[in-house]
């Protein structure tokens, strides 16, 4: 059996002799691991190395370098010198929130006349919306400032300047081919002298806000930092450094609301990092938008009322925990759809009655199970269908939709990830055109995603101080992955099924010195594979830690898993029955006896062979072990000469010796002792009698006697057993058949009665030997 990988793993190079290895860990105390992670991450000279480790305020550039930044400075100063009512028009998602809540913040504090507006997902959409424009401008506003959205609307932003109303954009989204007629856009690709262009909303607004201060605005740098790794951009460069710098304020923030989300997500503060961001936090400001007004999440970034913050934090947790319900059960209802396009390539998933506002999530669950685009739409009250899209590595899922957005209700987004509104007459002009960019697109693609492993490991190499080595290199996120490893334990043990469907598995990861715990979400299904396949299984996977009660343990967050070999089945069994061999397939002996007993009940599609043959036998689909063998070395050498795909255990065993264990001194001190008073004894008449008087069971009496026959205590001659007078003084062990019960006593711990991850773990071992 294979348990195939879902990516084509890559082993990094090897860097461990270059000679720049030794200068980092002189110069910044990084060790091997790390200064080998940060070479091949194109990190070529110690000042890079210093800049990436502790960056200053010299790596946040210069925001007058931004496109238009100037006249945006100057129109808002403008504005608030004249009281004029300025609004910010943000998005609904953690990257908007923590956008409008920056520049709602910086203008409140120069003394402006500003609010801000944030768009209902369902009734308003993405981006501009001219209704919404029309209604802020009647009600005052005369400078309208977009964070996080803007450049996709032309004909709303036209309106709005027609109407007196300057519409400055911010936004960090690819740009269209034609760029709205606003007063002013700022935007890193529009800008040539700006060097980093990777910037989110928040950052884009982050910028805004220096230029209005003239100075790096420090108490904002926990919002820069929540929307960056929030909104998946690069972390590296001057994102790196926002997000470096934001930790260090979230540590320490005075923010009711912050604090009081945190405290909700049961983590404490000065521990929070990336991964408490992009698991905990953004999904929690994230749901807010998709269940519903996203407007509550900027009042809780921004509030400074402990009551309010923690009521707000309550609500965005609730909010949260119900998202996450609606998602696994459309997940399950969407997922049968999925399996029935196993043939498109790329998905469609449709339906009538999805909460459109977590379409995005449903649509990312099945891309990453099957590896495909997909697209997830919902039907609308007004009977169209709206909903998102999310892409591969590789596969530009805007660019395949963009020649026919013009046939479309509303479309926008970027490569990996869209937006759009179709009517059901749209939706088989939908249906070709992605069929069509599939098979242009996806051919180019052919084959797995390539997983990077950074470093081949043991399970004893994984330790609290290799975490340590590599927290040294975080913040981790996009483009500065956490280092994932090749881990290749001897055995996996204690496989459990996780999750309302049991679709997360757990397992613990065995070396020959540690054992790590190991947790892989969605593969749940593959439990029962993973558990019995004879080889050990190859990880792929990053660390991690989970806390418990207070205690931190190491954890793998597994990436992907490989392992091939015969699948094996635990039947062991005191007791054969003619059914167990009415299946075709090859059945295995050790005692020759045994199988020429129970050759009557073979098919004449099986075949019954000593162990000793098995190096001339031919595959076979199914095999069986039937009888014990008589050592560990043998059963070990039985495995390595058998070809099958499928392994049965039996070990049957007439008697088992731990039944009987060995005899206490007492035992053999009663039996010698009866001996002498009986000079001889007729074993096959007298046999039973001694063993009832003695009150030894009479498989372990024989035994003791051949023990005393073994030393000379005693003689046996024609059924006859004599006491030796004056025998020399022996040691029981050393008799050979004490010896020889012994060594079958530890046969049958170690083969027939230990737990079946024990046994797994031996059959595992036999393969690598």
């Amino acid at each position: 059996m294979v348990l195939d990988k879902k990516y084509e793993w890559k082993l990094a190079a090897s860097v461990s002799d270059d000679p720049l290895i030794q200068q980092l860990k002189e110069e910044t105390g990084l060790s091997s691991l790390a200064a080998q992670l940060l070479i091949r991450r194109g990190y070529r000279n110690l000042d890079q190395v210093k800049h990436y480790l502790s960056p200053t305020t010299a790596d946040l550039l210069d925001p007058f370098d931004l496109h238009d930044m100037q006249k945006v400075v100057t129109r808002i100063e403008t504005a608030i010198a004249a009281g004029e009512q300025i609004t910010v028009y943000g998005d609904y998602d953690a990257d908007g929130l923590t956008s409008t809540a920056i520049l709602y913040e910086t203008l409140l504090e120069m003394g402006a006349q500003v609010n801000y507006y944030i768009p209902k997902r369902l009734q308003d959409g993405y981006g501009p919306n001219q209704a919404v424009f029309e209604r802020l401008i009647a009600g005052g506003t005369k400078l309208l400032i977009t964070v996080d959205n803007g450049v996709s609307g032309q004909a709303e932003v036209a309106s709005a300047q027609a109407s007196g109303c300057d519409v400055i954009i911010t936004d960090h989204h690819e740009l269209p081919e034609q760029l709205p007629d606003a007063f002013a856009i700022v935007h890193a690709d529009l800008s040539p002298d700006y060097q980093f262009k990777s910037l989110s909303g928040a950052g884009i607004a982050f910028k805004v806000a220096t230029a209005l201060n003239d100075e790096i605005p420090q108490e904002k740098l926990d919002l820069a930092a929540i929307g960056t790794i929030a909104d998946l951009v690069s972390l590296t460069g001057e994102n790196r450094a926002l997000v470096q710098f934001g930790l260090n304020v979230v540590h320490l923030t005075e923010r009711p609301g912050l604090k009081a989300l945190v405290q909700q997500a049961k983590v404490k503060l000065n521990q929070v990092n990336e991964e408490t961001i992009g698991f905990q936090l953004a999904p929690a400001l994230n749901s807010l938008g998709r269940m519903g007004d996203a407007a509550p999440g900027v009042d809780l970034l921004t509030t400074t009322d402990e009551t309010v913050a923690q009521a707000l934090a309550k609500d965005t947790t609730k909010k949260n925990a119900t998202r996450k319900q609606l998602v696994t059960d459309i997940v399950s209802e969407a997922d049968e759809q999925a399996q029935s396009q196993q043939d498109q390539a790329i998905l469609l998933i449709t339906g009538s009655d999805w909460a459109p506002g977590v379409l995005g999530i449903v649509a990312s669950r099945l891309k990453d199970k099957y590896n495909k685009p997909t697209i997830v739409l919902a039907k609308t009250d007004d009977a169209d269908y709206k909903g998102s899209g999310r892409s591969i590595s590789g596969f530009n899922l805007f660019r395949s939709i963009e020649p026919i957005h013009d046939q479309l209700v509303a479309f926008g987004g970027h490569a990996m990830a869209v937006g759009l509104t179709v009517s059901p007459s749209q939706l088989p002009i939908l249906q070709h055109t992605l069929a069509t960019a599939g098979k242009e697109q996806l051919a180019k693609l052919a084959g797995k995603p390539t997983l990077t492993l950074d470093y081949a490991v043991k399970v004893d190499d994984l330790t609290p101080q290799l975490i340590e080595e590599l927290q040294q290199l975080s913040p981790f996120g996009t483009d500065n992955p956490k280092p994932r490893f090749l881990i290749n334990p001897i055995n996996l043990t204690g496989l459990k099924q996780l999750g309302q469907h049991q679709e997360h598995l757990k397992f613990t990861l065995v070396g020959k010195n540690r054992q790590v715990d190991a947790i892989s979400f969605g593969r749940g299904p593959q439990a029962v594979e993973l558990a019995t396949v004879a080889t050990s299984c190859q990880i792929a996977g990053t660390l991690g830690e989970n806390e418990f009660r207070g205690h931190r343990r190491l954890q793998v967050l597994v990436d992907d898993f490989h392992a091939v070999g015969p699948v094996i089945l635990d039947r062991r069994t005191k007791r054969l029955v003619p059914e167990m061999f009415s299946r075709t397939g090859l059945y295995i002996f050790f005692d020759e006896n045994l199988r020429k007993q129970l050759k009557p009940y073979f098919t004449d599609t099986s075949k019954a062979v000593l162990a000793t043959e098995l190096s001339e036998i031919p595959k076979w689909n199914q095999a069986f072990f039937v009888d014990c063998p008589p050592t560990s070395a043998a059963f070990t050498t039985a495995l390595q000469q058998l070809k099958a795909d499928e392994i049965t255990i039996y070990f049957y065993k007439k008697r088992y010796l731990l039944d009987g264990g060995m005899p206490t001194r007492q035992q053999y001190a009663k039996l010698f002792k009866f001996l002498e008073t009986h000079q001889q004894i007729e074993l096959r008449s007298s046999l039973t009698q001694v063993a009832q008087r003695l009150k030894i069971d009479g498989h372990l009496l024989i035994f003791m006697i051949q023990v005393f026959s073994d030393l000379g205590f005693v003689t046996i001659s024609a059924g006859h057993l004599q006491v030796v007078t004056q025998p020399k003084h022996q040691t029981l062990s050393t008799s050979s058949s004490y010896q020889h019960r012994l060594q079958e006593i530890d046969l049958e711990k170690e083969l027939i009665i230990r737990e079946q991850s024990q046994l797994m773990q031996l059959i595992r071992q036999a393969y690598k030997s």
